[in-house]
């Protein structure tokens, strides 16, 4: 089994934000696959159905950013699910718009839902895919941009973006995530100039 978990903050106050990317594309993964309704489940809402002939898991953490390890980890005691099975796909303000960047593994770089979920694991050993989200113009608090709805003119980029993170998570179950980190990693920025 294959258990994507997509990072961000529940309600609707952080819906639309750049900040809930992973959210986002675990919805348009549940979407393109016609995976059932999720239910509440391991500290999150879960979902599970078949691509091709993997079985595949959905989370999203309901436990606000900060302490998304408690759900992944409760995920993990119960699931038939590896460390090397889970893929975590979350937003990234180092990466610009447009791009996605894929590791293996590697540290947390300052993102509070990978740190947390590294703790509850005790790992840092598991896929990733950071989802680019850009940084804010100058002058512009970090936190205002991770958390203000994502502007009439980024649209189109940022959806353009989550797209190619869901054509990743389809690449990673059909030919495996080192694969899909030789494919997506070296591609240009999708969607219209920024």
């Amino acid at each position: 089994m294959l258990l994507f978990v997509g990072l961000g903050n529940p309600g609707p106050r952080y819906a639309e934000t750049p900040h809930n990317a992973g959210f986002v594309v675990c919805d348009r993964f549940a979407a393109r696959h016609r995976f059932p309704a999720p239910s509440e489940k391991y500290r999150g809402v879960f979902t599970r159905g078949r691509v091709g002939a993997h079985d595949v898991g959905l989370l999203k953490p309901q436990t606000f950013m900060n302490l998304s390890g408690q759900s992944v980890a409760a995920a993990l005691r119960y699931l038939p699910v590896e460390p090397a099975d889970l893929v975590v796909v979350f937003d990234e303000m180092d990466i610009p718009s447009g791009k996605l960047r894929l590791r293996i593994k590697g540290g947390h770089g300052g993102h509070n839902g990978l740190r947390s979920i590294i703790e509850g694991l005790g790992s840092s050993d598991f896929p990733r895919i950071r989802v680019g989200i850009g940084r804010p113009p100058a002058g512009h608090e970090p936190t205002g941009h991770l958390l203000s709805k994502i502007r009439g003119e980024e649209r189109e980029r940022y959806a353009a973006t989550i797209e190619l993170a869901v054509d990743a998570l389809d690449m990673v179950v059909d030919q495996g995530f080192e694969a899909a980190m030789n494919r997506f990693n070296g591609l240009p920025a999708v969607g219209p100039p920024s």
